[in-house]
Parts: C-alpha cells; structure tokens; sequence
C-alpha cells in the first residue's frame, strides 16, 4: 500500500522503518505548500497538515484514509472525503497539554504586568505597581470545549478559576465546568466572564464569530486568549475595540494570514501579545504525534 508522508511532520529513519514495517511503501516528498511533482494516482494513504490546500484531492483517485498532523479540519475538503468514503484521523489531544499551558500562562502574564516589569528591567527601572490582580474567584469561558478546553479547565480550576464551559453539544457532564452553555447563547456568556479563550474549530458557522457585536458584549477590561484559527475573530473589529483600549489584555497565536503581515496593526498595541502559532509546540508533541500516526495506521493495514 502506498503512503505519501509529508515534510509537515520531521521522521526519524527509525520511525521511517517502522512504517515500513507495517507494509507501507512510503513516497515521501518535503514540501507539501506547492504542486506535486509526481503522479498521486495511486496512493492509497495520506500523512498530512495542508497538502490539499495546494493539491487537487481528486487526482489521488486511490486515497482511502487521511491522516493529519493537525487537529483542525478546515485544512482540507471534508464533502469530498465525505462523498468518496474517505477516513479521516486527525491529531486531536496531541497538543492539548502544551496548548493549555500556553493560554493560562497568557492570562498570568496580563493579570501579573510581566511585560510592564521585562521593560522596567531593561530600562533598568525599579518600579513597583500596585494593580496586578488575582486569578480566584474570576470567570473564564472556554468557547469550544475540547480536548484543549478540558485541559484549560484542569489548570485553571486550580486558581480558583470559575469556568463556564462553550460548545455545540447539548448535553457536557465534566467536573471542570461549573456552567455550560450552548454556542447561541454566546451574548450571555460574554457578558458575565472576565477571560475569554477560544479553543474552537474554523467552520462557516464560526467564521468571525467574535465580531463587534460580541465584542461589544465583552466587559471592559477583559482577556482575550485566541489559539484556534485567526478566522474565528474579526481582526478589523479586533482593532476597533483595541484602539479604545476596551480588553485588558489580549493573547494571539493564530491570525488570518500567516505569517502575520507586517503592516497589520496588531503587532504594535501595547495590550497585544502576539505569539507565530506556537502554542502547540513542546518537547512532548513529536514523539505523542508519532505514536498517534503509527496506531492508526497500524489499524488500517490490519
């Protein structure tokens, strides 16, 4: 069976025999940002992030299974994989943890001032303020309650953190929520919660789903925390708002366009953290990744 293996994920020559082991024939081309120069016919596996993007699905005629180094989905055509029968894996868990970390050490740094005191430093100022705050007792929603939003929700908890919990199902019973509201009832949430974290899938539903209206619906001197795609919010309403200083502080790895356009705005507010979709990275995530690649494949030759 033919497997294309992409530059999105690093091999080792280990991990290589490995899939070889398997029964896989592997084609493994580095690039995956521009059009094969190869036929695709006959491949019948996929190891991916956003081949597809620059790649037409339909010239790999064979394909039975996709797997993604991603844990998002809008990286790929999901009717057509629909439509032909094709199964999907992606990498949902595998950067939960490192996600997570990421997004409460955000709010720490906003809540603490620590880039108010990295420049005292440098400037080789002792200067004391006397308004950080304190993490008990504040509520934060975690709009798209996942893998990543369970592991928010453990970290956070321990602060003494409230956590209403932001999602499309019906019914969540998890003991790290202490509310639960469904996506359309978003005007609600946004009023009563102190940070807000977007942990949600890019879908045409949640397309700038953070828009000046919800914007508007934020409390003043809020937190922003952004690590699901940059489409979920709508960076001119961003800006807006920003320009009035309406958040306290405002969190992004994930932007629009990426890299982020050097004339964007964004990089230059002093309430803005702007991270190059980093977040999911850790010494952890590679050897997790591989293990996640190496079962589902392992199931799929059987």
């Amino acid at each position: 069976m033919k497997l294309l293996l992409t530059g999105a994920f690093k091999y080792s020559e280990e991990q290589l025999n490995k899939l070889k082991l398997l029964g896989y024939e592997i084609v493994f081309v580095q690039d995956e940002r521009v059009p094969l120069q190869l036929d695709v016919s006959d491949i019948m596996g996929v190891v991916c992030n956003g081949l597809f993007l620059s790649n037409d699905i339909k010239k790999f005629k064979k394909l039975k299974f996709i797997q993604l180094t991603s844990a998002g989905l809008d990286r790929v055509p999901l009717d057509y994989i629909k439509k032909k029968g094709i199964r999907l894996y992606t990498a949902k868990g595998v950067y939960s943890v490192p996600m997570a970390e990421w997004a409460v050490l955000k709010v720490l740094e906003i809540y603490k001032k620590s880039r108010q005191f990295y420049e005292a430093q440098r400037d080789h100022k002792w200067e004391k303020h006397r308004d950080l705050i304190e993490l008990t007792d504040k509520t934060a929603a975690i709009i798209g309650f996942g893998s990543v939003g369970s592991e928010i929700a453990k970290r956070l908890k321990v602060f003494g953190v409230n956590i209403i919990g932001v999602g499309r199902r019906r019914e969540i019973y998890s003991s790290l929520i202490d509310e639960y509201y469904l996506i359309n009832e978003l005007d609600i949430v946004l009023k009563k919660s102190d940070i807000v974290i977007l942990t949600l899938p890019l879908t045409k539903d949640t397309t700038h789903l953070i828009d000046t209206k919800n914007i508007s619906n934020m409390k003043d001197n809020g937190v922003v925390i952004n690590i699901s795609r940059g489409g979920v919010i709508d960076e001119s309403a961003l800006v807006e708002a920003l320009k009035v200083d309406k958040f306290l502080g405002v969190a992004l790895d994930v932007f629009v366009e990426e890299p982020l356009q050097n004339e964007s705005l964004l990089w230059d507010f002093d309430r803005v953290t702007v991270t190059p979709h980093n977040s999911f990275v850790s010494d952890k995530t590679n050897d997790r990744l591989f293990n996640l690649i190496e079962q589902n494949l392992k199931g799929i030759i059987k």
